[in-house]
């Protein structure tokens, strides 16, 4: 079982840092009249999505595709609160609830 949980919490810090990469992107070219930040954002962006990447890789090497890649549904749900509390993104009602509904998806897949 600890190693269900070992495999479950790096899915998890792979999500975050693949919609943290979203985050980035976004965040440098929002800034993008400034090269430095344009490009940093970029940069960081990248290394976020690779590293997630290979935590991605070597979990998936150890469970089913199935149960992995239904857990990546979390980075839908990091990237909304990103937009909604980082960026200050309105986000609608209705993407709420579409964020409910993947949460609980998410949820049954882990406890499959």
């Amino acid at each position: 079982m600890s190693e269900r949980k070992d495999n479950l919490a790096l899915l998890f810090v792979s999500t975050f840092l693949g919609a943290l990469g979203q985050l980035l992107f976004k965040y440098g070219l929002n800034n993008s009249s400034s090269m430095v930040l344009l490009a940093s954002g970029i940069l960081f962006g990248l290394a976020a999505y690779v590293i997630s990447t290979l935590i991605y890789l070597f979990v998936l090497s150890r469970v089913h595709l199935s149960w992995a890649y239904g857990i990546g549904g979390l980075s839908y749900i990091f990237a909304t609160i990103f937009a909604a509390f980082i960026l200050f993104e309105n986000v609608p009602i209705l993407r709420w609830i579409g964020v409910a509904v993947i949460f609980l998806g998410v949820v049954l897949i882990g406890l499959s």
